[in-house]
């Protein structure tokens, strides 16, 4: 089995980083693999030491298509690259929770992949109301790699980003001191909880980064986000508002216990349901099936 990889991204961000943990346990498990990126991009980049890398254009898929087995798209626009090629099956990976635009475009090209892989069961609604049979859309859950488990210093870390859809100014509103990282891996070591505030999400794999270090997470009660924390359980889902925000995260900061009980169950669901392993073992189940 040979994978062609399609991705154009120009930033490191969750899909990336999915799309390099997929080919990292793909080659483990001895499938070839060819990855088209933007010259320069990070994921380029990081992917040169795992499988061969090629600048992404146009004419560079339609010629990489006849290479190989199936083609996997990981993002929109490699999604409308890759349907120009017509040689070989085709497998899309869906991570947003914004409804899919209606236009002649998106209707052509939504038809034209043989199987989606959606991130949540959120994102697969999205997909079955764009018109998408189910049974082109199989779910497969972000994976996470294990993590050492925190040594909180009591801090609130949180995504940094300028996104307006994620809720900065609101965990702002609430008043709380938060660390807006740049580095969660490196951050979330010394974390008491996460706070992954947004207005939409696919599924959010930052949140499993904080679980998989034993962080309690207080989110969004949003899109795929409820798949992955459990109220009460492994964090709090919480509506968009600055009270009940700043209510949820006090209570985790004042309850040590409740916090250790939080980050003992939240491992314990990443092992079990998110761990990269199954990402990879699920993925090429998809690809088994397409290809028959």
């Amino acid at each position: 089995m040979r994978i062609l990889h399609v991705d154009s991204g120009k930033s490191m961000r969750g899909g990336q980083w999915q799309a390099l943990l997929l080919m990292q346990g793909l080659r483990a498990a001895g499938v070839e693999q060819l990855l088209l990126a933007p010259t320069g991009s990070p994921l380029a980049e990081k992917a040169a030491a795992v499988v061969e890398v090629r600048p992404l254009g146009w004419r560079v898929v339609m010629a990489a298509a006849g290479e190989v087995d199936l083609v996997h798209a990981h993002d929109a626009k490699s999604h409308t690259m890759a349907c120009l090629q017509r040689r070989k099956p085709l497998v899309v990976s869906r991570r947003v929770a914004f409804p899919v635009k209606r236009s002649p475009l998106s209707t052509w090209k939504y038809k034209r992949a043989d199987k989606y892989i959606a991130v949540s069961r959120f994102v697969a609604g999205v997909l079955r109301a764009a018109g998408v049979p189910d049974g082109k859309i199989t779910v497969v859950y972000d994976g996470v790699e294990p993590a050492e488990q925190a040594r909180s210093r009591g801090w609130i870390v949180a995504p940094a980003t300028d996104d307006p859809a994620k809720g900065s100014s609101l965990l702002r509103e609430a008043g709380c001191d938060v660390r807006f990282s740049e580095d969660l891996k490196a951050d979330l070591q010394y974390a008491a909880l996460m706070a992954y505030i947004t207005h939409a999400e696919g599924l959010g794999s930052a949140a499993l980064m904080a679980m998989a270090a034993g962080v309690p997470v207080v989110a969004s009660k949003v899109g795929g986000l409820i798949e992955v924390v459990q109220d009460g359980m492994t964090g709090f889902l919480v509506e968009n508002r600055a009270e009940p925000i700043r209510a949820a995260m006090e209570r985790i900061l004042r309850e040590p216990r409740l916090a250790q009980d939080m980050g003992t169950r939240a491992r314990q669901r990443v092992k079990e349901m998110f761990s990269a392993e199954l990402m990879v073992s699920r993925t090429l189940a998809v690809y088994r099936e397409v290809l028959g």
